[in-house]
């Protein structure tokens, strides 16, 4: 993988590409279509999609979800030389996550206004009285992130 710097925009819009994949997959059992994805050098170890509903856990978003995977398959916590790329800007407990299991490297669709937290409500991710901190870009796709999460929730209250 390039290094991590906004220069390297087609390989971040690769990636985003396939964490939005991941969205489809909630969207089309139900879920709000959101994906996550966790990168290491050129390989995917972590999915992720949103399964709240489905679960009927509230901390299965697809953070959560991408993360504990990628701590399985590297058999550690820290995931450290990593990249979390998702559809929505993080919440506070994702925000907790990633910055817990050590991401250096994230990578978000479109902006959340209600629970974001990677510089919308607040900023987790470089927060400077943590331990860690995350370097951010945001913006990835964002209209695609944002017209996916949009369409969602319209189907939802035209069926209401």
């Amino acid at each position: 993988m390039q290094p991590f710097e906004p220069q390297n925009m087609k390989q971040h819009e690769h990636w985003m590409r396939i964490a939005m994949e991941e969205a489809k997959k909630a969207e089309a059992i139900g879920e709000v279509p959101i994906g996550a994805i966790v990168v290491r050098g050129d390989e995917i170890i972590g999915r992720g999609y949103n399964l709240r509903e489905t679960t009927l856990d509230s901390t299965a978003h697809a953070e959560m979800i991408a993360i504990r995977q990628a701590s399985e398959a590297l058999q550690a916590w820290r995931l450290l030389d990593c990249t979390l790329y998702v559809t929505l800007e993080p919440c506070p407990m994702c925000a907790g996550a990633i910055v817990q299991s050590r991401v250096p490297h994230v990578v978000y669709g479109t902006t959340d206004p209600k629970a974001g937290c990677a510089g919308t409500l607040m900023n987790l991710l470089q927060e400077p009285r943590f331990n860690h901190r995350a370097d951010v870009i945001d913006g990835v796709l964002r209209d695609e992130c944002a017209a996916m999460l949009t369409q969602f929730f319209r189907r939802l209250r035209k069926k209401e």
